[in-house]
């Protein structure tokens, strides 16, 4: 009998010490969970030396410990809420203005990992915990996302590129994007599978975790104007209009819901925007929110910042924002689907609309991760580990310039 002719139980016979073999047969779940550990064992001896190189700062002494040094930044927000909740009037400074507060973080992760840390693991221990294990969610997710477009080798890749992202540190800190990575793996993948009735939780949650909804909401719209016009190909029944109609509208209202909690609560019509527009006034100042300039703002700014014309900063944005729609049409990109890109699109105009681009950008941009399906389609063996190589060394970078506090430190993650 060839090699070749071998089926599993030879392979396991044969070579059943051999790794590789191991590997093939192992189930799909299996071999997400072994990549979910072995990116974040690699993270984490990254935190390890930072940590043990890190001065005292606001949150921590000299060289903390793994769960303090995880814990930092804006995980402190999260503390906050999770045991003292949201401020009835908001704060403002000597100039009148709001400065910054609790309302600017979304509810559900405080809540999800102060419950736990009830149960006498204390904050740090527990928001560890409960990022750590959404992300690992987010990644079994993301599999069945791609496996719909993906074989499966580029399918569980695409999960490899996922799990060593740049920023994907975030998802095992006291952060909440790891759960918000997982509502919005699961409302992908159902809006895929056409299953709209399940959306309705799944984005009610996801509204209240972290800012998308209402870029979600332009994807479900998009989604009813497509299919509307392939009704005569793809049969759109009415009973599936009327789902998607609802849950679009369902979208926007949850979108809507937190600016409206918080005028509600401290009797501020602006008091949320205003809230946000707080971190960004150490930059340009305090100004009215205009939807779709502050990339523009922003982009004279930083040029000006290190001595170039304005002029040359709005240039540059124009052309990111010309690359990026290029991006859309790539034979590798198109390949993911319609909805995928659709996401793509409402979310990159999301954040054209109200963002101001600074060091929380790389972070930001985390919700384009089905991105990963298209870098996973070359198939070259030098290509996979070069790609993997050049995101771990984006990874140590990010985690030194974003993460790590050096003195009087404005370049947050």
């Amino acid at each position: 009998m060839t090699d070749t002719a071998l089926r599993e139980p030879d392979l396991l016979r044969v070579g059943r010490w051999s790794p590789r073999v191991r590997w093939r047969l192992l189930p799909w779940w299996a071999k997400v969970a072994l990549i979910w550990f072995g990116a974040r064992a690699i993270t984490t001896v990254f935190l390890l030396l930072f940590a043990q190189n890190q001065l005292a700062n606001a949150w921590t002494g000299a060289a903390p410990g793994l769960i303090d040094y995880s814990n930092l930044w804006d995980s402190r927000w999260y503390e906050i809420i999770a045991f003292h909740g949201y401020p009835r009037e908001l704060p403002r400074g000597d100039d009148g203005f709001i400065g910054e507060n609790a309302w600017a973080f979304l509810p559900v992760f405080p809540a999800v990992a102060g419950f736990f840390a009830l149960f006498g693991l204390g904050w740090g221990t527990s928001a560890v915990l409960v990022s750590f294990a959404a992300g690992l969610g987010a990644a079994l997710v993301l599999h069945r996302l791609m496996s719909r477009f993906l074989e499966p080798d580029r399918a569980l890749f695409a999960v490899v590129l996922f799990a060593v992202a740049p920023t994907s540190p975030i998802m095992q800190f006291g952060y909440a994007e790891s759960l918000g990575a997982l509502w919005l793996a699961l409302a992908l993948l159902l809006l895929v599978d056409r299953r709209y009735g399940w959306l309705f939780p799944v984005v009610g949650v996801w509204a209240f975790t972290r800012p998308g909804a209402l870029a979600f909401a332009l994807t479900l719209g998009l989604h009813f104007a497509v299919r509307w016009w392939r009704r005569r190909t793809d049969p759109f029944p009415v009973r599936e209009r009327w789902l998607v109609v609802a849950v679009t509208a369902f979208a926007v209202v949850v979108g809507f819901a937190w600016p409206l909690i918080v005028w509600a609560v401290t009797g501020e019509p602006s008091g949320y925007t205003d809230t946000e527009l707080a971190w960004r006034s150490s930059y340009i100042g305090h100004q009215e929110l205009v939807p779709f300039t502050a990339w523009f703002q922003g982009g004279a700014w930083w040029a000006g910042f290190i001595g170039l014309p304005e002029w040359l900063g709005i240039a540059v944005v124009a052309v990111l924002i010309a690359g990026f729609a290029a991006v859309l049409v790539l034979p590798a990109v198109r390949r993911l689907g319609t909805d995928i890109r659709l996401w793509l699109a409402s979310y990159a105009l999301y954040l054209l609309a109200v963002f101001f681009p600074q060091s929380s950008t790389f972070r930001l941009l985390g919700p384009m991760f089905p991105l990963v399906g298209a870098l996973a389609v070359p198939r070259a063996r030098w290509y996979r580990w070069g790609v993997v190589a050049v995101s771990l060394a984006l990874q140590w970078m990010w985690l030194h310039w974003c993460w790590a506090v050096a003195g009087y430190d404005w370049s947050p993650p």
